[in-house]
């Protein structure tokens, strides 16, 4: 059987051959047996990207090796060539978008800051390459750059397949994630959120309890909370079936009072939940629920195209906070031959 599989791919049963693709698939199977493995124990985690991204990566070289044309090779140079013009031109017409639509801040110019990141990391080798100092850094810049590029990239695949998983869980709790209010209403943002709530527990018959989780921001006049509860027995959800969380100022104590409370209730008996939020904050969520200890199920509300980008950088920021360690792992791995040059040189 092995030998007709091999006959109809067009090799030889050369065992030399063999071992030849067993070392260049080798790099796809180690990570896509560590993503199987992490995926099914605890598919809210980080590193699931990472396992993802390196195995589909490599089996996309492996194909074009061994069945693209040359033209392919081209199509990928050509590619790679109007990456960064493309990219850097499409988070900088978004920055303009979004402060159009909400007015400027730190957090409307994050799409253009990654742009003028994109256009220095394609540049500075060129400029590098003629000074001898900024040669030095040159593989600093080039692996710190590497690693961003490939975690970036990772993220944004995960978390879009992790927020299309199916979900056919009846949930006891529905947590709603708090977001900014307009006056004592909800904006259309947390709107959407509460929506998205709604939707999920009519869909399991209005059982289970909902929870309203946001405090009050400094320049809100009532808690998120309470918005959220307003809206919904504005649409017919009784005062007994929703619990309020009205102290929470962050996304992780939105999870841990949330849980707190959810133990209360449910008198620290097993319970499910989901948790609402905007499409792009679900893995992140998702992952704070995991180091909780809490389980529970991200759940998404749509977000306007024009503020996606933004959205999704501003998350990808927080959860590379979080993972930061591999970045200091490559400055030291640049920094201990330079020490030891200095050292021998004292």
């Amino acid at each position: 059987m092995l030998e007709a599989f091999i006959k109809d791919m067009g090799l030889t049963l050369d065992w030399q051959m063999l071992v030849v693709y067993v070392l260049l698939f080798s790099p796809a199977l180690i990570p896509g047996i560590l993503f199987v493995h992490s995926f099914r124990k605890e598919p809210r985690q980080f590193r699931n990207a990472l396992y993802l991204l390196a195995t589909v990566l490599w089996l996309v070289l492996l194909l074009l090796l061994r069945f693209g044309q040359m033209w392919t090779v081209y199509v990928v140079i050509v590619l790679f060539a109007l990456f960064p013009v493309v990219t850097c031109t499409f988070l900088a017409v978004n920055s303009i978008i979004v402060i159009r639509n909400n007015g400027f801040s730190l957090t409307s110019l994050l799409p253009m800051a990654l742009a003028l990141f994109i256009f220095l990391m394609y540049c500075t080798p060129i400029y590098a390459s003629q000074d001898s100092l900024f040669l030095g850094i040159l593989p600093l810049f080039f692996f710190e750059g590497l690693w961003f590029s490939f975690t970036f990239v990772a993220l944004l695949f995960y978390s879009w397949l992790y927020r299309i998983l199916p979900r056919h869980r009846r949930y006891d709790y529905i947590i709603i994630h708090g977001a900014g209010l307009d006056g004592e209403k909800p904006t259309p943002l947390l709107a959407g959120r509460i929506d998205r709530a709604l939707e999920l527990w009519k869909r399991q018959d209005c059982c289970g309890k909902f929870v309203a989780s946001g405090g009050q921001g400094d320049d809100e006049v009532v808690t998120e909370a309470q918005a959220m509860c307003d809206y919904l027995m504005e649409h017919g959800v009784s005062q007994e079936a929703i619990l309020m969380e009205d102290r929470s100022r962050t996304t992780w104590e939105n999870l841990k009072y949330s849980q707190m409370l959810m133990n209360a209730d449910a008198q620290y008996q097993d319970y499910t939940a989901a948790m609402v939020t905007s499409d792009f904050h679900v893995f992140r969520c998702a992952e704070y629920a995991h180091n909780l200890g809490l389980k529970a199920d991200g759940v998404g509300s749509h977000t306007g195209g024009w503020y996606w980008p933004t959205a999704f950088i501003r998350e990808f920021a927080a959860i590379t906070k979080a993972h930061f360690w591999p970045y200091a792992v490559i400055a030291a791995l640049w920094f201990i031959p330079i020490f030891f040059q200095l050292v021998s040189c004292a």
